[in-house]
């Protein structure tokens, strides 16, 4: 069974930064794309960003510029570099991924992240 973990959340204060991490286990096929989404409390969860094998990169335009998402070096991982946090980026944090080829999503269980002012 697929696992996607997530890391790297946590407390932080306006201006500051953080860095999530997702690995995908129990899977030997390829992921692709991958990314994170978020959800505030009573909000809808949204898109934050994503990136595809090949390096291809989307961000939400709240994002543009302070966030950078990226492939790590083993398979089936993905970064999300969070800089200049707002007290509005606080959200718990999802990582997504799905199956090259079809359209079979995966979820992490998410990290939360909150930005105090």
């Amino acid at each position: 069974q697929v696992q996607l973990v997530e890391s790297g959340g946590g407390l932080v204060q306006a201006g500051g930064s953080l860095r999530l991490s997702c690995a995908a286990s129990g899977t030997i096929f390829t992921i692709n794309p991958m990314g994170w989404y978020r959800q505030a409390p009573g909000k809808q969860r949204e898109l934050v960003a994503t990136i595809t094998s090949g390096g291809s990169t989307n961000y939400a335009d709240s994002v543009k510029g302070r966030f950078t998402i990226s492939s790590g070096n083993a398979k089936n991982t993905v970064y999300l570099q969070m800089n200049s946090l707002k007290p509005e980026d606080t959200a718990v944090y999802y990582c997504n991924g799905v199956r090259a080829g079809t359209y079979r999503q995966f979820w992490g269980q998410g990290t939360q992240v909150t930005v105090s002012s």
